[in-house]
């Protein structure tokens, strides 16, 4: 093997005979100033550290939904007319031994509804269960109407008291919605307000599931009422996934464990092994400052943001490594060593991070302000290991050098017959015209595999309950219970009916709404459905001494307005106050995205049917409505994020390259890799959604990284006038070996999140092993098949001084 592909770069064993005003601009100013430089990072890595000890771990409701779709401005325009249409939690409190009407029970679950109503950030004038006056009942009688309280007005939980709420249960209609359908359980609902009208401050979901947690750990257990509590909701779920995050960063520690392991395997070298961890490190580190500094959060989705920024960064780093110890190797000082390094491979460097941050920041195309700050985060980290990883460490890398014994393993291999070094010569086999088109044939065949099987892919959650928690957790077992024991559930669709002031009782408006109810509960996988029309129905019938026959939509419009008003003030969640605003609730048997897109497609039918001048059916509120309105721009911006991706990095291969040819070596094995992605997600029942999204834009990131260090050095030594077999050669001594050490050592990592309890880990942790071998399988296997291809005619004679000394071929 020729001893330096670059041979403008001779060994110089002394800093006395090397040229310190050689090189660009910035590589001067660099390494001319080197201490100045290592100062001014460990003042800002002291100042960016403590900001980053004052992280805040937080979500918001408000943040995870698409806020300029018209749907969500349908909710945010009458959220505030009718209260609990989103952010709801459902408190379940079961009496394992007996029936809800037990004294000491209710006495427990009075407890329990008032800790809940005292709560900071609970939206108190819309809570209801059993224990509030707002919840009532109401019958016909000789005398006309009776209702009340559901709860009697009494001294004490007595044995008339008793038979009169057994009473009033049935006669409130409550049962499968308030009070279990087995009768041993109540639900309190809760719905909660973004902003504390106490405090001004956001609510603190994980302070707020703790409170709930804390309140569970009270009155559950042989030592306490013996009761038992499922909790489920949004709050609930961040909450949970909040706690979770401290057994994620354990995950992370694995990961960078083995990531330490394995280079320090690769170099046999400890200091060279530090520093290159140590620098990702950093960069994490200002990351997390700068997330402070400029007033973002980290939620449970976002969390994966720092791990992304240090994979990329050990990816670099071992670049920059590999290069000094070679050079080091074949007798260059460690201080030219590090300049000729930062001369090869700076640019691509830049490239790849800058088209990285690209693929990350057209992430801000998507309307969900949680996936925006990740974006933003993502952009950041990435710019951030210019600093620490392309700069930093060769700087570093110029005082510490690499061991004597590691710089001579590192030339030694490259030579020997056997081991891995029989392993890299096999690779330049892939330029020969058999290999080459037989892995063209063979990659073809698993994209149009791939892609077929990639057409199954769905937007949105597949599975009941929670996906980001596994079946087994506390919370989905929660979600099982409720939703076997109440004809209601959290999966609550929401559409708004809007009328004129004072015409929600005109006989049009209330039959249409009758008519929606009836068209939703043909609807496959609606349990139930209720709305303002049944509670007319059954005033009315009330009117008629409770004959079953005017139990209808009647067009007397003296009877519907007398109804209206009694209906309104028992049910003031029902109508909003100006009798204009009514919501139609369907609630489902789960959240899948094919029960939400059904949902969806009739209510947007019915609404093209019956929109006038008089009414309007708008979409939608309820946590299942607002799921379904996020899967409807997810499924519209993932598409359109890709080709910005692609768009983005094909424009920055052509600027790199100068060469269509090359631009297309280098992007079809991201592409390969991004279609079979989509079927693995297809195949393990992983759907597109917010948690998903930052995933399959890193695919694009990190395969570009391994395509241009590699591809770079392999054309400047086809420009050098090196035949495609010994330039691919060279470049796999000099980056491709990198490249596989990175791929193996990311997968191995992130293969351990497989055994996360956080499901959406575990799914990314697949995902990210998936993509990690296999952009480094196309780039060391795919590139010299397509430069076999498209390369050689152009690039195999050109002459040496075509090539600009110390600079990257283009």
């Amino acid at each position: 093997m020729t001893p330096n592909s670059h041979i403008d770069m001779p060994v110089v064993h002394a800093i006395d005979n090397f040229d310190q005003r050689s090189g660009s601009l910035l590589e001067r100013l660099v390494f001319n100033h080197r201490r100045v430089f290592i100062a001014l990072c460990i003042i800002l890595t002291v100042w960016l550290g403590f900001l980053a000890t004052q992280s805040v771990v937080n979500t918001s409701f408000d943040r995870m939904i698409p806020q300029s779709h018209p749907y969500i401005k349908n909710y945010f325009d009458n959220r505030d007319k009718l209260g609990g249409l989103g952010n709801v939690v459902r408190v379940v409190i079961e009496n394992p031994h007996g029936d809800v009407f037990d004294p000491a029970f209710l006495e427990t679950t009075r407890k329990i509804n008032d800790q809940l109503f005292l709560l900071p950030g609970v939206d108190r004038a819309w809570m209801k269960s059993i224990w509030m006056s707002a919840v009532r009942w109401t019958e016909v009688t000789e005398e006309g109407f009776r209702g009340g309280p559901v709860m009697p007005e009494s001294s004490g939980l007595t044995p008339e008291s008793i038979e009169k709420l057994k009473h009033n249960v049935r006669a409130a209609g409550i049962v499968g919605s308030l009070v279990g359908t087995d009768y041993k359980s109540i639900m309190i609902v809760v719905p909660l307000l973004e902003i504390n009208p106490e405090t001004g401050q956001r609510l603190d979901y994980g302070q707020f599931a703790g409170q709930l947690e804390q309140l569970r750990k009270v009155h559950e257990g042989a030592d306490a009422s013996g009761v038992r509590i499922q909790i489920i909701g949004f709050a609930k779920l961040v909450g949970d996934l909040i706690d979770g995050m401290i057994q994620v960063m354990a995950y992370f520690g694995i990961a960078a464990a083995v990531a330490a392991l394995a280079i320090y395997y690769y170099s046999r070298c400890v200091r060279s092994t530090l520093l290159v961890l140590g620098c990702s490190l950093v960069a994490v580190v200002w990351l997390l400052g700068c997330i402070r500094l400029l007033g973002f959060e980290l939620d449970p989705y976002s969390v994966l943001v720092p791990f992304l920024v240090f994979a990329i960064g050990v990816s670099h780093a071992a670049q920059k490594m590999n290069g000094i110890m070679q050079d080091v190797g074949r007798g260059t000082h460690k201080y030219i060593a590090a300049r000729y390094t930062f001369r090869r491979l700076f640019l691509a460097g830049l490239t790849a991070l800058v088209a990285d941050a690209v693929g990350f920041a057209v992430l801000m195309i998507i309307d969900i302000p949680v996936i925006k700050d990740l974006a933003v985060a993502a952009s950041i980290g990435v710019a951030i290991l210019i600093f620490t990883n392309l700069l930093l460490l060769p700087v570093m890398l110029s005082y510490v050098g690499v061991s004597h014994e590691a710089a001579r393993r590192s030339l030694a291999e490259e030579g020997n017959a056997r081991g891995m070094g029989r392993a890299w010569g096999v690779l330049d086999r892939f330029t020969t015209p058999v290999w080459a088109w037989a892995t063209i044939a063979v990659s073809a065949l698993l994209a149009v595999g791939g892609y077929m099987v990639s057409l199954n892919m769905k937007i949105g959650d597949l599975d009941p309950g929670a996906p980001e928690l596994r079946l087994e957790s506390r919370y989905n077992q929660d979600t099982l219970y409720v939703n076997g024991h109440y004809t209601v559930s959290n999966d609550q669709f929401v559409v708004i009916v809007k009328t004129a002031n004072d015409r929600c009782a005109d006989f049009k408006v209330l039959k249409q709404v009758e008519d929606l109810t009836f068209a939703l509960r043909q609807v496959p996988g609606v349990k139930n459905t209720s709305a303002f029309s049944d509670n007319i129905k059954g005033a009315v019938s009330g009117f008629q001494e409770g004959n079953p026959k005017w139990h209808t939509v009647t067009r007397n419009k003296g009877m519907l307005g007398t109804g209206a008003q009694w209906v309104s003030s028992d049910n003031p969640d029902v109508v909003d106050k100006a009798c204009s605003i009514i919501p139609v609730f369907a609630y489902l048997a789960d959240h899948k995205a094919d029960t939400l897109e059904r949902v969806v497609e009739r209510v947007e039918r019915f609404a093209v049917e019956q929109n006038d001048e008089d009414v309007q059916f708008l979409l939608a509120a309820g946590p299942a409505g607002i799921e379904a309105v996020t899967n409807i721009v997810v499924a519209k911006s993932s598409r359109t994020m890709l080709y910005w991706v692609y768009g983005a990095v094909i424009l920055l291969c052509l600027i790199t390259f100068r060469s269509w040819r090359a631009t297309i070596v280098a992007v079809v094995p991201l592409i390969i890799t991004s279609i079979l992605c989509e079927a693995l997600m297809a195949v393990l029942g992983i759907g597109v959604k917010v948690a998903t999204l930052p995933v399959i834009a890193l695919g694009v990131g990190i395969g570009v990284d391994y395509a241009l260090y590699l591809l770079s050095v392999q054309l400047d030594n086809q420009r050098a006038g090196m035949p495609l077999r010994e330039a691919y050669k060279n470049a796999v001594a000099f980056t491709g070996k990198v490249v596989a050490l990175v791929g193996i050592t990311l997968a191995g990592g992130v293969i351990t999140w497989a055994w996360s309890p956080i499901k959406f880990q575990a799914d990314m942790g697949i995902l990210l092993t998936f993509m990690f071998l296999w952009n480094m399988v196309g780039a060391l296997l795919l590139i010299p098949a397509l430069s076999h291809v498209l390369l050689v005619p152009r690039l195999r004679k050109p002459a040496v001084e075509a090539a600009p000394p110390n600079r990257l071929a283009a």
